[in-house]
Parts: structure tokens; sequence; C-alpha cells
């Protein structure tokens, strides 16, 4: 899986653009319908049957659409003192779990210790947009969007926490309904320090989160 190439705009006194480039291949929407056609045959399904004859497009187009995303810009900003924590939290997450290629859906916190730059609040959802929409397993996802900051950014520290419900383990297997769970990613000050990293935890609402 190759990650997206950001270039930072060589400025410290103007608003800064890091373009995010998605490299990732598109999708194949006539090969996935024509897959699409073929598992219905080997369920036991009839393609060609009134129901079920726009499934596979339908199917085809919503992958397309989970897979892929435009590219867009990130706005930085020179940061005029501030030295405390900047989080956004409950910022909603969905993925395709890779192994049974199911949803995943929930919730993300994503705070940072700025440096010399900050960034544009509603950035913090759009970086996790970036990496979400892939075939992902819950801990890579966590642990790129906080290597992506740290590396883009330049913070004194980065914390990411996701909170998701898998369909995969909810709707097979143990079938565990509305179980939850939680990975986390830390950096800088923020794995470092514990005061910073119990700071973090509790504005993201997992005060059993840290020790």
């Amino acid at each position: 899986m190759t990650a997206p190439e950001p270039v930072l705009a060589p400025t410290t006194t103007e608003p800064a653009r890091l373009r995010s480039v998605r490299s990732r291949t598109a999708v194949d929407v006539p090969a996935a319908e024509h897959a699409v056609a073929l598992l219905l045959r080997a369920l036991g399904k009839d393609p060609a049957s009134v129901h079920l004859t726009e499934t596979p497009r339908r199917v085809a187009g919503a992958f397309a659409e989970m897979l892929s995303g435009p590219p867009f810009e990130l706005t930085t900003f020179p940061n005029e003192g501030y030295d405390e924590l900047v989080i956004a939290t409950d910022i909603p997450v969905q993925s395709l779990c890779e192994h049974h290629l199911l949803p995943f859906t929930g919730v993300a916190h994503i705070g940072y210790l700025p440096g010399d730059r900050i960034l544009g609040l509603s950035k913090l959802a759009r970086v996790l947009e970036m990496f979400a929409r892939d075939l992902q397993v819950q801990e890579r996802l966590t642990q790129q969007v906080a290597d992506w900051l740290e590396t883009n950014l330049a913070p004194r520290g980065v914390g990411v926490v996701i909170e998701a419900e898998h369909l995969c383990m909810s709707l097979r297997g143990v079938r565990a309904r509305g179980a939850r769970t939680t990975t986390s990613a830390l950096h800088g000050l923020l794995r470092e320090d514990a005061r910073s990293r119990q700071e973090f935890f509790a504005l993201s609402g997992l005060r059993g989160s840290q020790a």
C-alpha cells in the first residue's frame, strides 16, 4: 500500500499548504462488476434475475466510492505561541476490513501538541478519511494517521484513538453485536510524558486508558 506523498510549502510566515497526492490504483469498475456477477453465481444466485440484474453495478459502484476519494489540500498556519493540546473528538470514521471486505465504523479522537505550525481543525478529519478509504485493519489505520501528522506537521506530540465496531465480528463468527475495538497511537510528548498522555486520554473520554 503506497501512502500519499504530501508537499509542504517552504514558508513560516504565510499559510502553508500540504497537498495530498493519492497514488493508489483506481478501482476497475467493469472488472469489479464482472467479479460480483461471478460471486452471485458461486453463491447459487442468478445475476440475470429481475432483482439482481443491477446488483453487480451497484456493488462495484459502492466499493469504488468507499475505496477512493479526491485529492485535497491541508492548510497549516504559523503557531503564535499556543502550547496546549489541540484535539478533535468523536470524528466519524468508516473503512473496510481487508480480511472480510465488511465495514467497520466508529469514531476517532485526534490530538496534537503544536510545534511551529497549527493545522486547520477540519483537516484532522480529512487526514483520517484519506487513510480510511482503503482496505484496512484498525491498528494500521490508527498508526498511519499518527505517523502522517508527526511527519508532516512536526508537532511536539501526537495522539490518535479509534473506537470502532467491526461487522466481521458482529454479523459473523462470535456475533458480538455492539462490541467495540479501541486502538491508539502516540508520538512525542503524548507518549513520553505521563501528564500529557493522561490529559489526552481524559479529553478523549478514555480515562480508563491513562496508564
